[in-house]
């Protein structure tokens, strides 16, 4: 299911005298199965895009296509849309309200009208695919979890929905180093199971890095970057001039070559970085 956004403009408070530009004739397609990281300070109009692609900001001008269909037609079910485009918020867990983990995941199918037998099985399906054990905490208040369960469970309520793509704003924000990578692997086999087109904000260049097959970079408002991740972070200079670091890996290696090691461009990956070291270093090693 592909997303098509054409000549998309978004101005907040339009007319008042905060009007705000916040997207600049955005113009991109994201294919079905594609994971795509999207990156850019503070402000550059990342969290506004992403809630453009299940309905929840309407452009001002231009329009988003959804698998086809037209988000500004009136005739277009916004609903069936949002079942279709599952979007994660920064510290979704802040959204919980059930008694239980196993009510709150089931609150979204619930709504769908589902009967109770599937209702039930996507419950225990969505939990599975965040590594939770449902026999273990289904009935317990989502209150008494940790903060990487709750992220976990908030997760498996919008997986429970069933959606075809998957947003992520800043999915690993505010949590601690074990539950980053928690929540990072979990990402990972996501995309990997399913097959599901995701599509995640991150401040993060080396969660990025890991994780994208595509990356696209935001600046005040507009594309500024979009490429495979080898691409854009061979652009050090201008990422770091609209304010964004790069992977450790990027930075590493062009330490390494400027005291005079032979490392070849585009490496942005730690296990591609140690493999280069080692066949600069044999190399050395042979010349000597």
């Amino acid at each position: 299911m592909s997303l098509v956004i054409e000549n998309v403009n978004y101005v907040y408070m339009s007319g008042g005298p905060y009007e705000t530009h916040a997207l600049h004739d955005i113009s991109l397609t994201i294919e079905d199965g594609e994971f795509v990281g999207l990156i850019g300070h503070t402000g550059s109009g990342k969290s506004t895009l992403v809630q453009h692609l299940n309905g929840l900001l309407k452009p001002t001008s231009g329009r988003i296509l959804v698998d086809g269909l037209d988000l500004s037609d009136k005739a277009t079910d916004k609903r069936a849309i949002r079942r279709k485009v599952g979007l994660v918020f920064q510290y979704p867990e802040n959204q919980l309200f059930e008694e239980t983990v196993e009510k709150d995941i089931a609150f979204g199918p619930k709504n769908l009208g589902l009967d109770a037998a599937e209702i039930d099985r996507r419950v225990r399906e969505a939990m599975r695919r965040v590594a939770i054990d449902y026999d273990a905490i289904h009935d317990r208040s989502v209150f008494e979890l940790s903060g990487g369960q709750m992220r976990r469970v908030a997760i498996a309520g919008v997986l429970a929905m069933e959606p075809q793509v998957l947003v992520l704003d800043e999915p690993c924000a505010g949590l601690d180093p074990r539950g980053r990578e928690e929540i990072l692997g979990l990402i990972r086999a996501l995309h990997r199971e399913s097959g599901a087109t995701i599509v995640m904000v991150s401040h993060s260049m080396d969660d990025v890095a890991s994780l994208a097959g595509r990356v696209i970079v935001m600046n005040h408002g507009r594309v500024a970057m979009d490429g495979t991740p080898r691409e854009v972070f061979a652009r050090g200079e201008e990422l770091r001039a609209i304010g964004l670091d790069v992977p450790q890996a990027v930075e590493l290696a062009e330490r390494l070559r400027e005291r005079g090691l032979d490392i070849p461009q585009g490496v942005y990956q730690m296990e591609e970085l140690r493999a280069a070291i080692a066949a600069a270093v044999g190399k050395g090693k042979r010349h000597a």
